[in-house]
């Protein structure tokens, strides 16, 4: 399976379910109900306006577990996604945030979803939950011992964090491709709903022959001009109430945004 068996659409939107804090994070309410409610509506609105794919994270559990998920966190986003799988018919991804992409590639195997987001694939990168290692060696290898073909799209200098040795984004890009063996690369602003530069595209465009995504920034006013370059777009921000991450989906951005498409 590759990237284009699984997006019929020439430049797909990949729309983001923004989880409410699972069990064990500082901010759970202590009811696993509201998680699927939230969740389950958020699925319908975007189903309703034709989004092409989503990807599910467990986007406040801040401060986050810099790799290995504890057991109820990976549980809670498992039964989560499985009940989104069994409403939402086209593409799914799972992003273990900050970077358990064993956890991720486990969730897709058993909730039979497409692909994982993983944020740092190779290299290590300095981030707001300290230094952090790329596991490519035992992700894929986790992948073909499962007998899996899930996808792993792998940023290139992802946001909120700063590589470790700075190469370029050049050599970053042919490391993801020829040897950590990603079926897309993502690029993004420098955080959560920042707008992703050109030159940037551009840099990766020029050293990968993978699908590039945007991981970050898009919004009605650009996704043309951004179009001219990358294959597709991973929207999060932009679809909330007032563009803000933490806020619910708000159903008129949604219709305004896929309307203009």
């Amino acid at each position: 399976m590759n990237y284009k068996d699984i997006f019929t659409s020439p430049k797909p939107i990949i729309a983001c379910i923004h989880l409410m804090p699972l069990p064990g994070a500082p901010l759970y309410e202590g009811e696993m109900v509201n998680v699927f409610e939230t969740a389950l509506q958020e699925v319908a609105i975007f189903k309703k306006y034709n989004v092409d794919g989503l990807i599910v994270e467990n986007f406040r559990d801040m401060p986050f577990y810099p790799e290995k998920l504890p057991p109820e966190t990976i549980a809670a986003m498992t039964a989560v996604i499985r009940e989104i799988r069994n409403v939402f018919p086209g593409p799914i991804g799972v992003n273990a945030l900050r970077n358990d992409a064993q956890s991720a590639m486990a969730i897709a195997v058993a909730t039979q979803t497409q692909f994982i987001r993983v944020n740092i694939h190779t290299g290590s990168a300095v981030t707001d939950q300290g230094l952090i290692h790329g596991k490519a060696h035992e992700t894929l290898r986790l992948r073909a011992n499962l007998k899996s073909d899930v996808l792993v799209f792998a940023d290139v200098d992802v946001k909120h964090a700063s590589p470790l040795g700075k190469r370029g984004l050049e050599a970053e890009t042919r490391d993801l491709s020829d040897r950590g063996l990603a079926n897309a690369i993502i690029v993004s602003g420098e955080g959560t709903g920042r707008p992703t530069r050109s030159a940037d595209i551009e840099k990766v465009r020029q050293n990968t022959n993978l699908p590039i995504l945007l991981g970050s920034g898009v919004n009605p006013d650009n996704i043309k001009t951004l179009s001219e370059t990358a294959d597709g777009f991973i929207v999060g921000s932009y679809f909330k109430k007032e563009g803000k991450a933490m806020n619910t989906v708000d159903e008129a951005r949604v219709k305004g945004f896929m309307g203009k498409l």
